[in-house]
């Protein structure tokens, strides 16, 4: 069954997070994702939302393969580039 990552990033330091951004870069898709979006809020319509907090939504065709992509060695390696650069929260949305 297919699913989505969803991860919601407010950049502390950008320098430091574009380290992450290339130690990443290509992961997910080795993974079997489809990235579907990636961008920056540009307006609040309704909660306690953040403008400017970038957005990522990531298809992959399971759970397990989604699983796999954040446990591997390589993604949990560059985490610690992302330590105190940005403030992240990951959702597994299953469809």
């Amino acid at each position: 069954m297919a699913c989505f990552i969803v991860a919601t990033v407010q950049i502390l330091d950008p320098e430091r997070f574009a380290a992450y951004g290339s130690a990443i870069k290509g992961l997910a898709e080795s993974f079997g994702a489809e990235p579907i979006l990636k961008g920056a809020v540009s307006e609040v319509l309704e909660g306690a939302g953040v403008v400017g907090e970038r957005v990522v939504v990531s298809r992959f065709e399971s759970a397990e393969q989604a699983r796999a992509y954040l446990q591997s060695s390589t993604y949990r390696n560059a985490q610690l580039l992302r330590e105190g650069a940005a403030n992240v929260v990951m959702r597994l949305i299953n469809q």
